[in-house]
């Protein structure tokens, strides 16, 4: 289980962050029909020129690093041998660009989509590489829908959607039904004493509390689900919260797939959330973890709250400690019934499969989803900012400057040219800040920047920030990050530089793409946030038809005073 934080964030964290495994309560469901087993074989896959050609031409540009796809490429090659169109990938010059839309092209007509009689939607890509199937569901909601005085409730779902159903995970769900009921009565009893400050009643409700949670607790089936899916053979099983989605994923062997519409479409049609209140515990300490020992989390969660006004970006993910401790059962279900409707799930599959088969099991599994409105889209719009923002704490900590500006979602038409923004400035050792920041200045031992934060399905900020050097402080570091951003909206991008980022670009496209895990996570990210999975592959077209024009132009428009905030840790 992970909510969403920015990549950059385990170098910031104080301490090793709290891993907890996802793996929980669940059990084996009778399906339909029975598991058929898999027709097909494994089968080598040849890279094609395109994908070679991209990949030779990125070490070009980028001789210090080995390329990890080369690698593949080279050890599969010799492994399996030659393909007949190597040699055209030979006569292509170092100097001459190849383009990896053909390749792209071809990815595109494998994939099939479908949506259900009760809304829900399936994109299936076929890979027959090898016998294995990535799935995801994707859920779209997040912590940006939460309700106020109920933050934290999306990640609290996601850790409760692994406990079961009525079938799942229980030894015998009538029994441990009444149990649950009286666990949320003593629960809103607890809550009434202790605001009436009733010492005695609330002692006794405590004692009461810890004996039926006892007797709860011989009913369930520990972690039968995640063993179901491990017996089968399958492996990452997790799930993930943002502000703008949830996801749930793992991979099974391409005979499993059946077991799969079996599992998820039983833990999402009628889920039991048991063991509500030792799961709060877990959240709660947590948050503890990652937020209250760790000072530039809590630094970015003062920093939002700063830079948003109105927006619920401005709450964390993870929710507010009192919100969690009082969030209920019913809470929990109120938020799902609302929002895991099939017309908001959107199911995504790669790897080894026929398209035909998936369609036929998912009406069979899915198809059972009562038919529900899609809850309406967050309309919450936050004003254009119109003065700085600056947020300061004094903890024990090395010095850290965050600095963020306002841009437009993800959908947006210059959404690529923000990116290449974020690149110019701080991506990698090339980029600008940690050229000068970190290498010539010696002012900063970390200088970076994240394009989407905290999420980018609505307005968000683009947001750079920099851990000063024992030498230097925060405005130091602070005045020479202006000075690179300045020199972006007054100084045109060498060709070369603009190259660089483009070339980067287009191998972090490649490499998204080339795990099925990587490509359901794509597919399905693009489908929701703009509207169609192919806008993913439109993204090629829109890198190569960047201009320097469009990077100054973009920069004067955002790196402007009104529209920044900026924060500042300082050691206590």
């Amino acid at each position: 289980m992970q909510t969403f934080l920015p990549a950059w964030f385990n170098e910031v964290r104080s301490q090793k962050s709290e891993v907890r495994s996802c793996f929980c309560n669940g059990g084996l469901i009778k399906p339909p029909k029975t598991f058929r087993q898999s027709r097909w074989g494994f089968r080598p896959n040849y890279f094609d020129k395109e994908i070679i050609a991209a990949s030779l031409e990125l070490a070009q540009l980028k001789k210090r690093s080995l390329n990890l796809c080369l690698c593949l490429i080279i050890i599969s090659l010799f492994w399996f041998g030659f393909p007949a169109n190597m040699a055209l990938a030979r006569e292509s010059t170092p100097d001459q660009k190849i383009s990896i839309k053909p390749y792209l092209d071809r990815v595109i007509k494998k994939v099939t989509e479908f949506r259900l009689d009760n809304g829900m939607k399936f994109i299936v890509l076929e890979r027959h590489n090898a016998p294995v199937i990535s799935f995801s569901i994707y859920a779209d909601v997040g912590g940006a829908n939460e309700p106020d005085g109920q933050t934290g409730v999306a990640h609290y779902l996601e850790h409760l959607a692994f406990k079961g159903t009525k079938k799942i995970g229980t030894k015998d769900y009538q029994a441990e039904k009444q149990t649950l009921k009286k666990l949320d009565k003593i629960f809103t009893q607890i809550q009434t004493a202790s605001a009436n400050q009733k010492t005695e009643q609330l002692t006794q409700l405590l004692a009461e509390f810890e004996a039926v949670q006892k007797q709860a607790s011989q009913y369930i089936n520990q972690n039968e689900f995640s063993k179901i899916v491990q017996q089968a053979g399958g492996v990452g099983l997790n799930a993930a919260t943002s502000a703008d989605y949830t996801l749930y994923f793992y991979s099974l062997p391409a005979n499993k797939l059946e077991l799969w519409m079996s599992l998820e479409s039983e833990r999402f049609l009628d889920p039991v959330f048991r063991e509500f209140y030792k799961e709060k515990q877990v959240i709660l300490e947590e948050r503890r973890s990652r937020t209250e020992n760790s000072p530039v989390a809590q630094l970015l969660e003062k920093f939002l709250n700063k830079a948003f006004q109105v927006h619920p970006y401005r709450r964390p993910v993870i929710g507010y400690q009192e919100d969690i401790e009082n969030l209920s059962r019913e809470n929990v279900r109120d938020f799902f019934d609302t929002h895991y409707v099939p017309s908001n799930l959107t199911v995504g599959i790669v790897g080894d499969v026929e398209p035909k088969e998936v369609k036929k099991l998912a009406k069979i599994y899915f198809g059972r989803y009562e038919t529900k409105e899609k809850p309406a889209q967050l309309n919450i719009v936050e004003p254009p900012q119109t003065k700085l923002g600056e947020v300061t704490m004094k903890l024990q900590s090395q010095p850290w400057y965050l600095e963020g500006y306002h841009r437009p979602a993800t959908n947006h038409p210059d959404n690529v040219i923000y990116q290449m923004i974020t690149s110019i400035l701080s991506d990698g050792r090339t980029s600008r800040l940690y050229q000068s920041l970190v290498e010539k200045q010696q002012i900063a031992l970390v200088a970076r920047g994240a394009g989407g934060y905290p999420g980018d399905k609505y307005p968000h900020l683009m947001l750079f920030y920099a851990m000063t050097a024992p030498n230097s402080n925060v405005d130091e570091v602070g005045a020479a990050l202006q000075t690179e951003i300045e020199k972006l909206k007054t100084e045109p991008v060498s060709q070369q530089e603009l190259e660089r980022v483009k070339t980067q670009a287009r191998a972090g496209l490649l490499r998204s793409l080339d795990s099925n895990t990587g490509m359901v996570s794509a597919l399905l990210r693009y489908e929701v946030k703009t509207g169609s999975w192919q806008n993913l592959f439109k993204e090629l077209d829109a890198i190569n038809a960047v201009t320097t024009e469009d990077i100054m132009r973009v920069a004067q428009k955002t790196f402007v005073a009104e529209n920044r905030t900026i924060g500042k840790l300082l050691p206590k």
